[in-house]
């Protein structure tokens, strides 16, 4: 189990900075809000990561709430966003 939650670890932290990345260089902003919205996503994954390597069970909530957090931060972001302008 050890040896899978590395891995696990690994990926997370590398698509984390591919993600990151994107969010810095984006062109637009829509960009931008997917990169930030798939950041949301990664550190829910990590924390469930952590939750399955540790066994403990108390960080469920803290994941649920980052998933609506980032569901409805995206939500508005898409609905009351401003055209870029090119």
């Amino acid at each position: 189990m050890t040896i899978v939650a590395i891995v696990a670890a690994v990926l997370l932290a590398s698509a984390a900075l591919l993600t990151g990345y994107r969010v810095l260089a984006g062109p637009s902003t829509l960009d931008r809000v997917v990169g930030v919205d798939s950041l949301v996503a990664i550190t829910a994954s990590g924390l469930a990561v952590w939750a399955a390597y540790s066994n403990d069970a108390t960080v469920l909530p803290g994941i649920v709430a980052l998933a609506l957090v980032g569901f409805l931060g995206s939500a508005a972001v898409s609905r009351f966003r401003v055209r870029d302008d090119r």
